[in-house]
């Protein structure tokens, strides 16, 4: 108590802060964050959406996300379908597409089924493939011009269930080739050829591939032969010897009429 002139002034001490126990404070500090909300996802789930990412994007980015994100994507089921789609800028990529492929068809365990490349594919990559999927059921190549015609051929023999063959801008196939692609996949139900478009009247129109696919074919649903150079004679070998037949694309394919 303090008194100045006739008034008294009472000193109060500060009030003490509550000290936190140590043990309290440090295990508040070393607690964990939550985990995020797609680890909680169930797994079904989870595969499915990894899995519309795409083969590239699956190994060079979602698997390095977390370990059960990993997990998913170690699984063989996860890879019976390959998509190694791409924009084809190889030289630009930071990584070799050939052995990415190669990668993916192991984790795979033998029970790939479908197959997608473009742009990057070669003999030797082909040949791997065959050797490790003779339950594949769907391929599709696409501007992959370092593929031989031989190269397609022998790998076939090796799918004896392929039901779907899908080539895109392929030059190095022959009508040879595709006899020899129809004698091995007598379970083909759709083929597709497709080549950019011929209208110009120095290029010589012939039926070669269009009567390689009716002598040799003779079970497909559905054929796409888009930009040709068949005519109107090929066109009906095509008819009558695919009997079959529930769709037929021959855009572009300027010299039927």
């Amino acid at each position: 108590m303090i008194a100045v002139g006739r008034k008294k002034f009472q000193l109060r001490r500060p009030k003490s802060k509550k000290k936190i126990p140590p043990s309290v404070s440090s295990s508040a500090a070393m607690e964990p964050p939550p985990p995020p909300p797609w680890i909680e996802l169930p797994r079904d789930v989870t595969a499915n959406i990894l899995h519309r990412l795409g083969a590239i994007e699956i190994l060079e980015s979602a698997q390095k996300v977390c370990t059960t994100w990993r997990r998913v994507c170690q699984d063989p089921t996860m890879w019976r379908v390959i998509d190694m789609k791409n924009l084809g800028d190889l030289h630009d990529m930071p990584y070799d597409l050939s052995i990415m492929c190669r990668h993916a068809v192991d984790r795979c365990q033998g029970q790939l089924i479908d197959i997608n490349i473009e742009y990057f594919g070669t003999d030797e990559l082909l040949r791997y493939i065959s050797q490790r999927s003779n339950n594949l059921r769907r391929l599709r190549l696409a501007c992959c011009y370092s593929i031989s015609g031989k190269a397609l051929r022998e790998a076939v023999k090796n799918f004896p269930q392929l039901e779907e063959l899908h080539l895109f801008f392929m030059s190095e196939i022959s009508a040879g080739d595709i006899e020899s692609i129809g004698t091995s996949c007598r379970m083909l139900k759709s083929f597709t050829f497709n080549d950019r478009g011929y209208r110009f009247p120095l290029i010589e129109c012939d039926n070669e591939y269009a009567l390689a696919v009716a002598k040799n074919m003779p079970n497909l649903c559905h054929l796409r032969l888009f930009g040709n150079k068949l005519m109107n004679e090929g066109l009906e070998a095509i008819l009558n010897g695919c009997p079959h037949l529930e769709s037929l694309d021959i855009r572009q394919c300027f010299s039927v009429n």
